[in-house]
Parts: structure tokens; sequence; C-alpha cells
């Protein structure tokens, strides 16, 4: 019988052992991996599947090969759900089949949700999709090539109207921190996963996915989140118009609000705490700013009901 921790370690081995094992099914068949391979260029016979651990020296498959085949035993689930919760759903798919394909209608079909929305500017028109193009994949490849295959769950996406999440079983390798991932440091647990597509120029290199995402979400309001268990791997990328949008709708609300100051309004409320009254003139030289620009944010605060006017006309006074 086995320790506790003997178990833990087994589990480890057997996992990233897990793509070299002998695959149960031996009647295995490769119509996508073939179109794949055609795609790019890349030959696809004996030799190849060999060299690529698809198959051992003995002519057995192994579960790598089981994974790009037409067979392979995992899937991806994927939900839409209406709002920004789980409560209730617009759809549900589960995609099966080679990798290959879960890869490509995964792809297409988030792309359906990846709306393109369009902003003026000027004389010029600035179209954004809800999600940069690169995190999606980047994600997506994340979850498909790091994921822990001797479990059997699918890996999970969900779609939300602000987010989209990315959730694969098996969290960090041992020895790798988050910080490390987020450097661009990487131990493939697929190692001969992690080949293959880069043999066929799905990722660019080793270690470059988590960098790429957050770089992709440059110059927007919003981050990419990455959360790790002892046997989960998150990513949740933001919808970057519906965060434009809140903080379009927040600004725009916040003119009307009377708890809302400005940063001027702050300032000219503040010079009340070594006197009891203050003058137009006072907040013009306090402020470095015309009459007229004066007059403007004594009267928001007035309105706001923050000050008001004891004195009027010429000597025109404001107490709180």
């Amino acid at each position: 019988m086995l320790f506790e921790n003997e178990s833990t370690e087994f589990k480890r081995e057997y996992s990233f052992k897990y793509e070299e094992i002998s695959s149960l099914n031996q009647e295995l068949t490769f119509i996508e991996a073939e179109k794949e391979f055609n795609k790019r260029k890349v030959s696809f016979g004996i030799n190849e599947k060999k060299t690529l651990r698809l198959m051992n020296e003995d002519n057995i498959y192994t579960n790598l090969g089981m994974l790009l085949s037409d067979q392979c035993i995992h899937t991806i689930k994927l939900a839409v759900f209406e709002g920004t919760s789980k409560a209730q759903f617009q759809d549900r798919r589960e995609f099966t089949g080679s990798l290959f394909k879960q890869l490509n209608e995964v792809y297409e079909y988030i792309d359906r949700y990846n709306r393109t929305r369009s902003e003026i500017e000027g004389l010029y028109r600035n179209d954004k999709r809800d999600y940069p193009t690169e995190a999606v994949r980047e994600a997506l490849l994340n979850s498909l090539v790091h994921r822990d295959y001797s479990f059997s769950d699918s890996t999970l996406i969900s779609i939300f109207d602000d987010r989209i999440e990315f959730v694969s079983i098996g969290g960090l390798v041992r020895g790798i921190s988050f910080d490390d991932i987020m450097l661009g440091i990487s131990v493939a647990r697929n190692k001969n996963l992690a080949n293959v597509f880069y043999r066929l120029t799905l990722i660019e290199a080793y270690g470059t996915g988590m960098p790429r995402i957050m770089r992709s979400y440059n110059g927007f309001d919003a981050s990419p989140k990455i959360e790790t268990s002892s046997n989960a791997f998150k990513i949740t990328l933001p919808n970057v118009n519906e965060i434009s949008k809140s903080n379009f709708l927040y600004e725009k609300e916040a003119i009307y609000r009377t708890d809302f100051l400005t940063e001027s309004e702050s300032i000219v409320l503040n010079l009340f705490r070594n006197k009891g009254y203050i003058t137009r003139k006072e907040v013009e030289v306090n402020l470095n700013v015309s009459q007229a620009k004066a007059v403007r944010i004594l009267k928001g605060l007035v309105e706001k009901g923050k000050i008001r006017i004891v004195d009027q006309g010429k000597n025109t006074k404001y107490t709180k």
C-alpha cells in the first residue's frame, strides 16, 4: 500500500509519462490530423509518427497518438451564459474528436461571439473586437497543450457578456511558480504534444503564451486574470468593449451624481479646512483658473449641495 505522498509522486510521474504510455485503443484513424499536417505541408507517414512519438518503435500507438487521432477520448465543454453569471444558459456544446478538430471548431465557435464594435473618432472609424484574437488563440492553445490528460475531466470554457474563462485540468508543473510562467519560463507537461504543435507552427516557442496574452491587452483598461490551484489552471479574458462601455457609463452618470466630485471641486472643499467661507477670487488664485472657470466650479458645488451662498453681489461668499 502506498503512503499518501508516494501516491502523489506516482500520480505526478504518471501525468508526465501519460503521452508516452501505449494507448488502450490501437484501432486509431488520423483523418483530422492528416488534414492539419497537409495544411502545414508537413509529412505524416509512419516514420513521422514514430519521430513525433505518436507511435513507438514496436508500431504501438501511444496516448499522444490517441490524443491526435479521431478517437480521442478527451473533450472540451463550452457554455455560453446570459449576462455575467452562470444563472442561465444561452448555449452548450461539447467538442470531441482529434485535438486538432477540437482546436479548430472551438476557435471558430468562440470567434462567432467575438463581436466587432465600431467607435467614431473624428473622421475615422475604429473597429475593436471584444477580445484580442491573439489572446483567445493563445488561451485556447494553452488549455490543450498544458492540461493533464491523465484526468478524464473535460476542459471547460465559459463565455459571459463581460469575459471568457478557460479552465483546464492540471495546475502548475512542480518546480514552476506563477511568477515563472509570467516571465515566459515553461516546463511542458506534455512535451511531445507541445513539440507536435511547434512543428506545425501552432505555437511559436515554449513559454511565450502567457506573455503574449498579457501583451495583447496593452492599452486597454483591463488585463487577463490567471488563477491556479493544485489541480486546475484558469485564464480569464475580459471583454475590452464591455469594460470601455462600463467606464463610459460610469463617467457619464457621475456628472449627475451628487456624491461625485471632480478634482477641482475636491480642492475647493479643502479650502474650507482653515476658514468658514471662501470667495470666487480665492478659488481663482488657489486653482490658477480663470474667473469663468471658478464660477463654474462653485456653481457645481452649490448644485450638488456641498456648499451654499451666504452673501451675494460683488462680495459673494460661500460656506459649507
